[in-house]
């Protein structure tokens, strides 16, 4: 899709940035539902995820993203979102909340797309993807992919932060994902708020079960990340680590960064990214109320605050 820098700057900008006319949005009415599906249609940003530019890498930035311990999980994962997300919006009963999730899965099909091109921009060797099948149970897979995201996207809001800073990588880059990266705080947004909708006009009955599905949800995400976690320490993983998002800042900067050094950074990037969207609409509050709790136990060391911040 052509178009010119200005065209693409807006639309950039109005991804960003929304607040809903209505006076009230109580959770789980009908004005919440219709709130949440124009801001992400509103906030659709046809242009810049599109308009790849790969830059040019010396030899010693090109090693560090060939090295990047992600890039067929990265492939792999935005496959199964979208098939995931196509899949639940299939069967969807509400319409607008269908072709808003089936939105999400296009989005989630251009990332994967963009992923697909870096690769090959970059030469990176990639393992044969795996078929991608249709899930039997939509919702139960929407909802292993939609908390997934928001568990990695904390994370990754940090890391992307911490490589802008660093320098690790070349600015041109950065700039390349930065909107990918806002569009995956659109996505986790669209989640949190359809899952207190979805909840809220269900019978008492089958809300239980719903959330029994969420409980064993958040377990099999932990074993998951647990298992690959230990998997690696016994050399029996692939070098590929699905917990990247969580362990890598090491790879995307040249700087030492404590543990609750990150954590501040991520804390404060998760604020970022949703301070432009109406206050009125959930945000993903797990892993921020869990990280911020571990942080109250955790200092800086010395040598940190004497140094300060790393250098924006």
């Amino acid at each position: 899709m052509l178009a010119d820098a200005a065209t693409i700057e807006a639309a950039d900008r109005a991804a960003r940035i929304w607040v809903a006319e209505d006076r009230e949005l109580p959770i789980g009415s009908e004005a919440h539902k219709a709130a949440v599906c124009r801001m992400f249609h509103e906030t659709f940003n046809p242009y810049k995820p599109s308009v790849i530019d790969w830059p040019k890498l010396d030899d010693e930035a090109r090693t560090r993203i060939i090295n990047l311990p992600i890039w067929d999980i990265a492939v792999q994962t935005e496959g199964k979102a979208r098939l995931r997300m196509l899949s639940y919006a299939r069967s969807c009963l509400d319409p607008d909340m269908s072709k808003t999730v089936e939105l999400n899965g296009w989005e989630e099909g251009r990332h994967k797309e963009v992923l697909s091109n870096l690769v090959e921009a970059y030469g990176i060797p990639l393992e044969p993807e795996p078929a991608y099948i249709e899930p039997r149970d939509p919702e139960w897979a929407y909802l292993v992919t939609g908390y997934s995201e928001c568990v990695d996207s904390f994370f990754a809001f940090g890391l992307f932060e911490l490589a802008k800073r660093s320098g690790f990588f070349p600015q041109e880059l950065v700039d390349t994902f930065e909107p990918v990266i806002q569009e995956e705080a659109r996505h986790i947004l669209l989640f949190q708020n359809w899952a207190a909708w979805h909840r809220r006009n269900m019978p008492w009955y089958k809300r239980i079960w719903f959330e029994m599905r969420v409980l064993a949800v958040w377990v099999f995400l932990g074993y998951e990340r647990v298992g690959l976690a230990r998997g690696m320490d016994d050399g029996k993983s692939k070098s590929q680590d699905n917990n990247f998002t969580v362990t890598g800042s090491a790879a995307v900067s040249d700087v030492d960064v404590s543990l609750p050094e990150l954590m501040d950074i991520c804390l404060a990037e998760n604020d970022r990214r949703f301070a432009g969207y109406d206050k009125r609409l959930l945000r993903p509050t797990t892993m921020p109320n869990m990280v911020r709790f571990a942080r109250r136990f955790m200092r800086v060391p010395k040598k940190k605050q004497a140094a300060g911040p790393v250098a924006a």
